[in-house]
């Protein structure tokens, strides 16, 4: 995984900056904890999380001591929480692996607030003959993804989300990170979950 490393840093570094002064964050799938080192500084309050429990333990034992942040498993496609309690959820380098993109997507929306953010640096192995030769190779090696997006599929798929995307921007690499920043509407505007809602 060393070479997919490059991106990373930037894209860590843009994700802090998009988050730096809310007050309370989700991450999801924090893996071994190199956007949680990031986020922690610039935060109130941080939930750091992971399906994998060895993941959660691994990053709890690095990051420990940070006093903003607590750590659990927990699985974005069953998110327990209250509607709208969280500023920004951060969802680094997941969106690729859900077998479910539209339940997960639903499911972060759900929990951020009218107006919090969703940030989503994605791996876009669509996005060039290297990147797609290489997201091949790492498929044999058992790291496969349920899709492969490029930063143009990413944006859509998080618009389709009823998400507007206010920033997007390509960090190079062999498999390069679609950076995407986008907000849950205000209350008082109108999406397409509104359209298309029943009336009861």
């Amino acid at each position: 995984m060393l070479l997919l490393g490059g991106p990373i840093p930037k894209a860590a570094q843009l994700t802090a900056n998009a988050v730096r002064g809310a007050g309370r964050v989700l991450e999801v799938a924090c893996g071994t904890g190199l956007f949680t080192d990031a986020l922690a500084p610039v935060v109130g309050e941080l939930v750091a999380t992971d399906y994998a429990e060895a993941m959660v333990q691994r990053t709890q034992a690095r990051l420990g001591d940070l006093t903003n942040v607590r750590f659990m498993r927990r699985d974005v496609m069953a998110l327990d929480d209250s509607d709208g309690v969280f500023d920004a959820v951060v969802a680094s380098n997941v969106l690729h692996l859900l077998p479910d993109l539209v339940g997960g997507l639903a499911a972060i929306r759900r929990v951020l607030r009218p107006g919090g953010l969703l940030i989503a640096p994605t791996y876009c192995h669509d996005q060039t003959a290297l990147s797609r030769l290489a997201s091949s190779v790492l498929g044999v090696l058992s790291l496969p993804a349920h899709r492969r997006f490029s930063l143009a599929s990413l944006v859509s798929a998080i618009e389709a989300a009823n998400l507007t995307v206010s920033q997007s921007e390509l960090v190079p690499g062999l498999l390069p990170i679609g950076f995407v920043l986008a907000a849950r509407p205000q209350s008082g505007d109108t999406t397409q979950d509104d359209v298309d809602a029943p009336i009861v």
